[in-house]
């Protein structure tokens, strides 16, 4: 991509108003990527004014939605900081008395579940990326845990090597943010096969592959040969 970045420029006296929050965290996020605006049309399927247009003369008013959800994909945030509105649910629990009362809840992340296994058993090949639909979270609960929505991803577990912990057909949370390896169960790729596993650092630059399922046995590889896509923060599965 194009890694210039169009800058606005001083506002003069008659001129429009400072650009609003959505607009400004758009520019900044460009400028940090060294990516233009042009590029990120581009991105978009749109022609190359479009996202300069959008925050020089605010036209759209707003983004579209996939255009919102693509590029807070792209830089890795939540879509609220691009101008999302916050979805909100009134909740009505039972008091004491009988009668009820208000809950207010908001701020909800929808985290892609992409159409691929991570392999619990012999491995699956890791192909299309693109999501075939989201699981909503919490945003108050994944920011307790640390996590951030655009480093997120949901997908299945096949097979049953990591039993009990993971079954086949479960769902897990995926965190793909850079961190140094730590013990824990963690999706990798190894020879081109897709899979969870439990990791845990060797000796001499090496990493123990783990199944937790003691019919499987364990394996010792060097760091090198092992991708570590993301660590499991979270399953679900049916009971």
């Amino acid at each position: 991509m194009d890694s210039r970045i169009e800058t606005q420029k001083p506002l003069g006296a008659g001129e429009e108003p400072a650009m609003d929050p959505p607009r400004a965290r758009l520019v900044a996020l460009a400028a940090q990527r060294g990516v233009s605006l042009a590029a990120l049309s581009a991105l978009l399927g749109r022609n190359a004014a479009y996202l300069q247009q959008f925050v020089r003369k605010r036209s759209p008013r707003k983004l579209e939605e996939n255009d919102r959800r693509t590029l807070a994909e792209f830089f890795g945030v939540d879509e609220a900081e691009l101008g999302a509105p916050v979805r909100e649910t009134v909740l009505t629990v039972a008091s004491a008395g009988g009668a009820g009362q208000g809950v207010r809840t908001a701020d909800w992340a929808d985290i892609p579940r992409l159409p691929l296994g991570a392999s619990a058993g012999p491995g699956t090949m890791a192909q299309d990326l693109a999501p075939i639909d989201r699981l909503r979270f919490s945003g108050r609960w994944l920011r307790q845990q640390g996590l951030e929505p655009g480093m997120l991803s949901v997908i299945e577990v096949e097979g049953d090597s990591m039993e009990p912990t993971l079954r086949d057909g479960d769902e897990i949370l995926v965190d793909r943010s850079p961190r140094p390896l730590r013990s824990g169960l963690h999706v990798i790729r190894l020879d081109d096969v897709l899979l969870v596993k439990r990791l845990e650092p060797g000796a001499a630059g090496t990493v123990q592959i783990i199944s937790d399922n003691t019919a499987y046995p364990r394996m010792e590889r060097p760091r090198a040969d092992v991708a570590v896509l993301g660590r499991v923060v979270w399953k679900g599965g049916r009971i």
